[in-house]
């Protein structure tokens, strides 16, 4: 059953949209509206706007849009209903759970419970006498029995259904093992074990929740590391592991290692503020993420090639997050783990002193610029500014690039009013490339190129043209509203998507019931509310009157002729005439 008409109101005055998104996401006025760094994806130029009037948001860059109720559940990686509870627990009242239909939140809560049964059985058999190889791995990889357990290390056997059949033995069904990933189905339709013989991580969100699960095999058998898939209650690009124990760390920096052995040997020096990522590239939503619980992050990835790079795309995408960012190397082509374990009792000390001189992410960039350039020669000097001035116009600040310019024009001998004329140079080409991408990105949404929602707009656009702006006219307009809906059926649509969008304002309206996002949120799915979004933001500065709402109507209504009159032409003659015959003999 849907949720109840007055709670909804409630949890809707309750909860404002600019005061929620505010508390993740740094906004400004700009009119009516507010602006700020699109949380979901990677952007300098502010493109996410917050409209209080109709309580929506949309971003202009990537198309993420709804009401207050999306936006939670895209931050928080939430189903409807989980968003539901956390917006009514963060305004204090309750959710009439009798009126919900939660089979998709017992689920969730199922998956939860398996976890935690998986990270007890896992723990339980490292400390057995089957766990002995991963017992034997850790210790030797210098940790602690009291940082074991701290972190909940745990081993999973060899046996290919050890934990599977402990789980169904505690009541839990295959579909449910399966859907938490710790199984899979196999081949003779068996549930079959996902970890096996591994050192086994568990991850836990800042909840206390157990989410998912890091494996390190200890054979030769690849891959080297296997990490849970994305779950209902899981997803990797939103997560960090040991985040925690960070987020109480008190401090204002995070540490940013490559994996798990990483964070924990850091931890267990001393250095609680460690996180990684969970076998994948620094993600937006992880930077935001970290952005949340410190100013400055420390990046310590591997010395080897690959570390290199996964430190150069990360830069950027935490900078963009508002983070400073901090580039720490270890001498040796070690990582952290290595490093540490190398001094001994004086390996915290010594890690100490490394982060505490490590140079920031400009410093780091221009330090690897210039090892690629021979300054003794001209074309050296020439190549090594070239890169340094396309490095400072990705800089924000003024005051930075003018810092670094000065620097440089020490350092190689030239006028720094040189080299600002060129940083300048390629900022107006960034500036005037990032304008053509965000035209081109507007063009193809106005004329439905590759809209995977509304994918009849491209053929039929304007159809789906005038049905956007009649949607937009009787959200935005609700006194002229019923006259709209009294002359123009839903059937009279041509786009489904936009049908749909129609049926369900309609049906809010004749039951005398609100039809704002919030109110219809629960229909449709987290990139169908953003596409509605999407045309209460188009119009939003849009003033129409009636007139243009009959123009609306009438293209609608034409539209909708054409259609009958294109399937009329494609029926064969005989069958019309046999439909006429009939006719005519009903008649009679």
């Amino acid at each position: 059953m849907p949720l109840p008409e007055l709670f909804l109101q409630e949890l809707k005055m309750r909860s404002d949209i600019v005061d929620v998104v505010s508390s993740y996401v740094s906004l400004r006025r700009s009119g009516r509206n507010m602006v700020g760094l699109c949380p979901f994806h990677n952007e300098k130029t502010p493109s996410f706007n917050v409209y209080p009037e109709n309580g929506s948001f949309y971003c202009f860059g990537c198309g993420a849009g709804g009401d207050v109720i999306t936006f939670i559940r895209r931050i928080e990686n939430l189903d409807y209903m989980e968003a539901i509870r956390l917006l009514a627990q963060r305004a204090g009242i309750p959710v009439p759970e009798n009126h919900v239909d939660d089979g998709m939140a017992k689920l969730r809560t199922r998956i939860y419970e398996i976890n935690r049964e998986a990270a007890r059985f896992y723990h339980a058999m490292l400390l057995s006498e089957q766990g002995g190889p991963g017992l034997s791995y850790l210790t030797g990889r210098g940790l602690s029995m009291k940082t074991i357990k701290h972190f909940g290390l745990g081993y999973s056997p060899s046996a290919r259904f050890a934990l599977t059949d402990y789980l169904q033995k505690k009541g839990y069904a295959s579909e449910e093992i399966i859907a938490a990933n710790v199984a899979f189905k196999g081949r003779n339709g068996g549930t079959v074990d996902r970890f096996y013989d591994r050192v086994m991580y568990p991850i836990i969100d800042l909840r206390g929740n157990v989410i998912a699960f890091g494996g390190r095999v200890l054979s030769d058998a690849k891959p080297k590391y296997l990490n849970t898939s994305d779950t209902l209650v899981f997803r990797k690009s939103d997560a960090l592991f040991a985040l925690n124990f960070a987020k109480n760390h008190g401090g204002e920096q995070l540490i940013l290692a490559e994996g798990y052995m990483d964070v924990i040997s850091l931890h267990q020096a001393g250095f609680a503020n460690a996180v990684a990522t969970l076998g994948t590239a620094l993600t937006v939503e992880q930077a935001r993420l970290m952005a949340r619980y410190a100013k400055e992050v420390v990046i310590c990835y591997d010395a080897d090639e690959a570390g290199q790079k996964a430190t150069a795309r990360a830069i950027p995408i935490l900078r963009d997050a508002g983070i400073l960012v901090k580039v720490l190397k270890i001498v040796g082509g070690k990582d952290p783990d290595e490093y540490i374990r190398s001094y001994g009792e004086q390996g915290p000390v010594r890690f100490k002193q490394l982060l505490d001189s490590c140079g920031n992410d400009v410093e780091y960039r221009l330090s690897k610029i210039r090892s690629t350039c021979n300054l003794e020669s001209a074309d050296g000097r020439v190549a090594y500014l070239t890169g340094a001035a396309e490095l400072l116009a990705t800089l924000d600040s003024r005051m930075e690039q003018e810092i670094y310019a000065g620097r440089l024009a020490e350092e190689i001998g030239v006028d720094r009013s040189s080299i600002m004329m060129q940083v300048d140079k390629n900022s107006r080409k960034r500036q005037k490339q990032r304008q053509q991408k965000q035209f081109k990105t507007f063009q193809q949404q106005t004329v439905g190129v590759g809209d995977s929602i509304n994918p009849e707009k491209v053929k039929h656009l304007r159809a789906a043209s005038a049905e956007e702006a009649l949607i937009a006219y009787i959200t935005k307009y609700p006194d002229h509203a019923k006259e709209v809906v009294r002359r123009l059926p839903p059937e009279k649509f041509t786009t489904s998507f936009n049908r749909r969008v129609y049926q369900a304002i309609v049906e809010k309206m004749m039951d005398g019931k609100d039809y704002g996002l919030t109110e219809i949120s629960g229909e449709f799915s987290v990139d169908e509310i953003g596409a509605i979004a999407r045309i209460f933001a188009k119009y939003n500065d849009v003033s129409a009157t009636r007139e243009d709402a009959d123009e609306y109507i009438e293209v609608i209504e034409q539209e909708h002729a054409k259609i009958n009159m294109e399937d009329v032409a494609s029926v064969p003659t005989q069958s019309i005439e046999q439909y006429l015959a009939d006719l005519k003999s009903k008649k009679k």
